[in-house]
């Protein structure tokens, strides 16, 4: 009979342990973060059923005032925060599930409450990242096209449009060129420091912005990636993260592409997230600056996107227009081709590759990585407008 008491008395004293357990799991005061996930989904919802909400409502109001307060603060740094917090995760992670193992080892008794508090960490984390995804990055899908604020119409090119593009972009490239300094190998270089061309991308943010007010804004110069020469291996140039609200860039790539890549991200940091839309906002920005290493940037971006779609409408007219290419282009081309050759069809660059098809295809940029080739319609619509066409 004793031992049946005694028993008893532990299956009752073990009850009230897993009871209080659970009761402490339910007063968790992070439980609250899970709310985060039905809330994100709700604002996606709303963006994705209604634009205006998505623009007026969040991008130029919200957003706005998010972005340019969290980059004010994280742009007090001189280094990418969001670099650092990428390389620094993985180690966190491993430390959070060692110590979450070790507790559950050492307190066995109580192993299944140290379990379900773990998942419920996992979760809730889970579910901030996602808000912030959603708030800093996924409701700006659904804005306006960037098209709207320029005033005229994407519609289907022909094929001279985009040949009598090609030249014009190619005439400029030419002139702009002969003026810029080269290195030892007549290579484009630059002729100021990264902190210096950053302060101009700024300026030139400022001069469109007079004749595009909604890229208006007080936002910190784009920061320089400190392992540029390892993210090349991703066959990254750029990276906006709406974590930090912070504009990085590459650059250990061929100079004439920094700026406008330091453009393009830029464009992320105001809330124009498509692709196609970024590099079309990067070439406006650039045209609009006052320093020809700037404008060369932007122009030469603008004409291999442009001569790709040539290329691929009619590669005869494309090698036309490639005949004309000066010899100083001609060098900064083949440097740039070089330099990225080395990073082609390796495993990190094909896995990057995929996962930022996935990306793009899940946040409605059917075309996936091919959208980037799509800024050449909003160029064409410009050049049309622009030519009376």
């Amino acid at each position: 009979m004793k031992k049946e008491r005694n028993a008893e008395r532990r299956r009752k004293a073990e009850h009230k342990r897993m009871t209080e357990g659970i009761k402490s799991v339910f007063r968790l005061k992070r439980l609250w973060l899970l709310a985060l996930f039905p809330l994100s989904v709700l604002l996606l919802f709303l963006a994705g059923r209604s634009a205006y909400f998505a623009e007026v409502i969040y991008a130029q109001n919200i957003f706005k005032w998010i972005s340019q307060g969290i980059s004010a603060i994280t742009g007090l740094l001189p280094f990418s925060l969001a670099e650092w917090l990428i390389i620094l995760a993985p180690f966190a992670v491993l430390c959070a599930v060692a110590f979450w193992i070790a507790g559950m080892v050492r307190h066995r008794k109580e192993w299944k409450l140290r379990f379900a508090k773990g998942v419920i960490n996992v979760l809730c984390a889970g579910c901030l990242v996602y808000f912030i995804y959603a708030t800093g990055c996924g409701i700006n899908y659904y804005r306006y096209p960037f098209s709207y604020f320029c005033g005229f119409e994407v519609v289907p090119s022909t094929e001279g449009e985009l040949y009598a593009l090609c030249c014009e972009l190619r005439d400029e490239a030419n002139a702009l060129r002969e003026e810029l300094p080269e290195d030892e190998n007549g290579i484009y270089r630059l002729s100021m420091s990264i902190r210096e061309l950053g302060g101009e991308v700024v300026e030139a943010y400022q001069n469109i912005s007079e004749e595009y007010p909604i890229l208006a804004g007080s936002y910190p110069a784009p920061k320089a990636v400190f392992f540029s020469s390892q993210m090349s291996r991703t066959q990254l140039t750029g990276i906006y993260t709406c974590f930090t609200m912070e504009a990085n860039v590459n650059v250990d790539v061929s100079p004439y592409s920094i700026a406008s890549t330091m453009c393009h991200e830029e464009a992320h940091l105001r809330g124009f997230i498509r692709e196609d839309e970024a590099n079309y906002i990067a070439w406006l920005v650039c045209g609009a600056s006052d320093h020809p290493e700037v404008r060369y940037s932007g122009v030469m971006q603008a004409l291999i996107h442009t001569g790709n779609a040539l290329y691929g409408r009619n590669p005869d007219l494309y090698y036309e227009v490639r005949a004309g290419y000066s010899d100083r282009v001609n060098r900064d081309l083949q440097a740039n081709s070089l330099y990225w050759a080395q990073f082609e069809n390796t495993v990190i660059s094909n896995t990057t590759d995929r996962l930022n098809d996935v990306y793009l295809k899940a946040n409605h940029q059917e075309d996936g990585v091919q959208s980037y080739g799509r800024m050449v319609d909003l160029l064409l619509a410009e050049f049309r407008a622009r030519n009376e066409l």
